[in-house]
């Protein structure tokens, strides 16, 4: 995504999304239901692009 146009409320609101995708993909790899393991390492670098994004604003 494109997080350069977002305004920060916008940014806020992406940022819980994707923090609550992540806590949900932890519960899925905890109980055995998850099939990709490594898809944590994409919402945790999709949250770390929105905080940068955050702290230029």
């Amino acid at each position: 995504m494109d997080f350069k146009n977002k305004t920060k409320d916008e940014l806020v609101r992406a940022l819980s999304a994707e923090r609550e995708k992540l806590r949900a993909w932890r519960f899925a790899v905890a109980g055995g239901k998850a099939k990709n393991v490594k898809e944590g390492s994409v919402f945790r670098k999709e949250i770390a692009r929105i905080l940068t994004e955050l702290n230029k604003k």
